[in-house]
């Protein structure tokens, strides 16, 4: 081990005195600069930099991903003491470096020793997010944190055939942009199973060819200050939903059993993770959390669409100087992890403005957005922008924020207003509607970008 290797420790019990002692031994190479009684402190110490590796109990009250998280931020590696208190794939989830099943002092020291030689900021030890996720330690060893049992209910996902690495949309829009939870359920009703274009296509080609069975789509309502969904569709709106799912992943037990279980079947093979149900209760939102619900969703469903919030800006940093938690956290979390970022616009003066204002924030967004963007103009209409509505608004974009491909979308008051007396999608009550043709077109539109991607 380096020699003077700072040490913070936040163990409970009799355990803490064999481990002060077995870290500030001679020859150890390491020195214990803060004994932690709790959370509060032990984050303290790491911005303050007292140390570079945090040795901590399992059943540390408040250790959760979001503790880990902010260690990681401060530079400190965390190595945890399992001792049966939480299982070593739980601990792994949370996105602890290295796990010490059994005190023994030659494998604490070896953890430390394997812990401190990362550069600091670097990225845990354990690889990837996804990693981190299915409870993979180190040496990339599998510790699904889901036995094969709970898979067995779930009609979407056979136990067996691996895990399902699906596609996640985001569906996002500036401030005043209407209309982003309809373009977020309709979109997913349409990712659920083929268009009418698609059928007709497949008809015309070869009336023996099968068409390729509906997809798995799983929606999740992460508006921290509007959240819609669920009245949208008349579901209960005290339904745990995503809260539930946020903080089972935020102490490592987020399942897929779990994670299907707050998010019911609402008609074919569309799920529904219900959003919070008070504005107040962003805080339960972490991005951290977010980050593992979505990389657990991509397992569960083929397609998940996730309806943000409109704004994007990270002001705690400036306004705090200590940890804040991010009300916009969430949103920024489903950008980061999107695969497609569908920007969604009005088609009128007003809209069209905030849109391409909308569009230069995306690209100043403070977390990299990797996703290809999909540009949607909702509710086109001549009442709004005069003659010839789709070509004025096309025009409109290509100009202002060089936007070449924009799919649009026409206004059908009285159909939408029918879907949500009956809270229902407007395939399953319209479907007639040319809105939701062009929702189907959308969804074509998105396999394409995806497979191109491949």
């Amino acid at each position: 081990m380096a020699a003077g290797v700072t040490v913070l420790c936040a163990v409970r019990g009799a355990a803490e005195t064999d481990v002060v002692v077995a870290l500030g031994g001679p020859g150890s190479g390491a020195t214990v600069t803060r004994r932690c009684g709790d959370v509060a402190e032990l984050l303290a110490a790491a911005a303050a930099g007292a140390g570079v590796v945090a040795v901590v109990s399992a059943d540390l009250p408040g250790l959760d991903r979001e503790t880990v998280g902010r260690l990681h931020g401060a530079g400190v590696r965390v190595v945890a003491l399992g001792e049966d208190a939480a299982p070593a794939a739980r601990l792994h989830a949370l996105g602890v470096d290295a796990v010490v099943e059994r005190y023994d002092e030659a494998v604490l020291l070896a953890a430390v020793r394997d812990a401190a030689s990362v550069r600091a900021g670097a990225p845990p030890v354990a690889g990837s997010p996804a990693d981190l996720v299915l409870g993979r330690g180190a040496d990339g060893a599998s510790g699904d944190v889901f036995p094969a049992d709970d898979l067995a209910g779930l009609d979407d996902l056979q136990a067996g055939d691996g895990p399902r690495r699906g596609r996640v949309v985001a569906v996002w829009g500036p401030v005043g942009a209407p209309g982003r939870t309809t373009v977020a359920l309709e979109l997913g009703a349409a990712l659920g199973g083929l268009s009418s274009r698609a059928r007709r296509r497949h008809g015309r080609a070869r009336r023996d060819v099968v068409a390729p069975p509906p997809e798995s789509v799983l929606l999740v309502d992460a508006d921290t200050y509007g959240a819609s969904i669920a009245a949208r569709l008349g579901l209960l709106d005290d339904a745990p939903g995503l809260a539930a799912a946020a903080r089972a992943a935020g102490q490592g037990s987020l399942d897929l059993s779990t994670l299907a279980r707050h998010s019911p079947v609402v008609g074919g093979r569309l799920r529904v993770l219900t959003g919070i149900t008070r504005a107040a209760r962003w805080p339960e939102l972490p991005a951290s959390a977010i980050e593992v619900v979505l990389e657990r969703a991509r397992e569960l469903a083929d397609w998940t669409v996730v309806d943000c919030g409109a704004l994007l800006e990270a002001d705690e940093l400036l306004m705090y100087d200590t940890h804040a938690p991010q009300r916009n956290g969430a949103t920024l979390a489903a950008l980061q992890a999107a695969d497609v970022v569908v920007v969604v616009g009005a088609a009128d003066p007003v809209g069209i403005q905030r849109l391409v204002r909308g569009l230069e924030d995306l690209r100043e967004v403070p977390v990299p957005v990797a996703g290809e963007r999909v540009v949607v103009a909702n509710r086109v209409r001549a009442s709004a922008v005069g003659a010839h509505p789709e070509a004025a608004v096309r025009d409109a974009l290509a100009r202002y924020a060089a936007v070449e491909d924009v799919h649009v979308v026409p206004d059908d008051a009285a159909g939408l207003d029918a879907a949500l007396l009956a809270g229902r999608t407007l395939a399953e009550e319209v479907p007639g509607s040319p809105v939701g043709a062009a929702f189907a077109g959308l969804a074509e539109r998105l396999r394409a970008v995806v497979a191109a991607a491949v």
